[in-house]
């Protein structure tokens, strides 16, 4: 097993990609801090995992809270010792709109879940990582960094631009403590991140784009699945890429190079 006594904390493990990867991470040998902030579902990911023989406890945590995520790092820990993986997945789609009707309001929740979320959920887990090593992933997307396209997800879009720039800056200072920070980008994934998405008035603003058959090629236009980003997520969380760091990975079916 590839994480054979590793310790993973894993934000957004509740549905899609979080509890695809907590599922997978868990076979190979990890055990799993599944966090979210639906106390029933991460449960139940926890539970599942150990009736398949591995080791899980559900953490209950809004990441965008910074006492919220020390006491689930310090739980994590208290549980087991250290921290050696983490999957910075958790984050939300939030509200897209034109400029002049995203408020205030939108703009902070959506830099606050997802941007803060992860540094928040990184910082935490520093300390423990450093004192053996081990690997941060973080997720970000095809949006705002290949796919500029979607007319009113400039929030959105921000905050996963930021998470490049934030895993290329942490990679760097946490190197020399042997700790490889990575973030993945995927595009269409079968998940139901589109449930905390709210569009208000982009057909307004919208440009019209005609693709040739399909917008993601290499699928004839079907999404990708949670299983596909979690075996990504396995390759960077073991020792398969252990020279790999600072590294944006894109999973998106060549996506993001048809509609950039």
């Amino acid at each position: 097993m590839q994480l054979e006594g590793k310790v993973a904390l894993i934000t957004g493990a509740g549905s899609g990609i979080g509890k695809a990867a907590a599922l997978l991470l868990a076979k190979e040998g990890a055990k799993v801090a599944a966090l979210g902030r639906t106390p029933d579902e991460i449960t139940e990911v926890a539970e599942e995992i150990k009736k398949a023989g591995g080791e899980a406890i559900p953490v209950v945590a809004d990441i965008g809270s910074a006492e919220q995520m020390q006491k689930a790092v310090q739980q994590t820990v208290d549980k087991w010792g250290t921290i050696d993986v983490v999957f910075a997945n958790a984050g939300i789609n939030g509200v897209w709109a034109p400029l002049e009707e995203l408020t205030p309001e939108d703009w902070n929740k959506t830099i606050n879940t997802n941007l803060t979320g992860t540094f928040y959920t990184v910082k935490y887990a520093v300390p423990f990582l450093k004192k053996q090593g081990g690997s941060v992933i973080v997720t970000a997307s095809v949006n705002g960094t290949r796919i500029f396209s979607n007319t009113g997800a400039t929030a959105y879009s921000c905050t996963k631009a930021a998470q490049v720039a934030f895993t290329k800056m942490t990679a760097l200072e946490l190197a020399q403590s042997k700790v490889r920070v990575n973030v993945i980008c995927p595009g269409a994934i079968e998940s139901n991140i589109d449930e905390n998405t709210e569009k208000r008035g982009v057909d307004k603003v919208k440009i019209p784009v005609e693709f040739p058959e399909g917008n993601i090629p290499l699928t004839d236009g079907k999404p990708g699945k949670a299983e596909d980003v979690a075996q990504l997520v396995l390759f960077l969380a073991s020792d398969a890429s252990k020279h790999i760091s600072g590294t944006e990975v894109w999973i998106d079916g060549t996506e993001s190079l048809l509609q950039g």
